[in-house]
């Protein structure tokens, strides 16, 4: 079994969570062009004049994901999960700064329909905007806010998102249905 199959990736991650440093620098190669590939993905759903390019996003993730601790691998899946919620912390966090930058911390604008539709669909994404309702989502059903991390900015299939959280397909796809029904009336405030 290679390293570059699932497999391989997920043994290099087992190996790398029981305190096998070797292991990170032979997973990282192996993993940087899908992250820089997610990467990518996050920021064409920004605007087009936005200041993180992908390898600047990926170097940020993996200086995060290099400080966890304690975390337990799983998979390649939740590999890339946890991946993508950190990529979202840093462009929400680059946003954070933005605004205040710019606006002196005054509140942000809010999401017409037409927008709130195009988040859901995948594109022009106002990363604060949805971090503020995945915020809210996940007050109230933190599976389903971990679904539409995983589907939405992580990129991850149904398959490897039940693989993640470990419930149904058709739980996912009923949870993912809702919580897009969800977004779309939440954003649209």
């Amino acid at each position: 079994m290679g390293a570059h199959t699932p497999e391989g990736v997920t043994q290099l991650l087992e190996r790398w969570s029981n305190g096998d440093s070797a292991a990170l620098d032979i997973l990282m190669p192996l993993v940087y062009e899908e992250l820089r590939r997610l990467a990518g993905a996050y920021l064409r759903r920004e605007r087009p004049d936005h200041t993180l390019q992908p390898t600047a996003l990926v170097n940020e993730a993996y200086l995060r994901l290099a400080n966890q601790q304690d975390v337990r691998w799983q998979s390649r899946a939740h590999f890339f999960g946890i991946a993508a919620n950190l990529m979202r912390q840093v462009l929400v966090d680059h946003a954070r700064r933005r605004a205040t930058d710019k606006r002196g911390g005054a509140d942000l604008e809010r999401l017409s329909i037409t927008q709130a539709e195009r988040v859901v669909n995948r594109e022009d994404v106002d990363v604060l905007a949805i971090d503020e309702a995945l915020e809210r989502l996940n007050e109230f059903d933190p599976q389903q806010a971990r679904i539409v991390e995983l589907k939405f900015f992580a990129g991850l299939t149904i398959e490897e998102t039940t693989e993640v959280l470990n419930v149904s397909h058709a739980t996912v796809e009923r949870d993912w249905k809702l919580a897009r029904a969800w977004l779309k009336r939440e954003l649209s405030r």
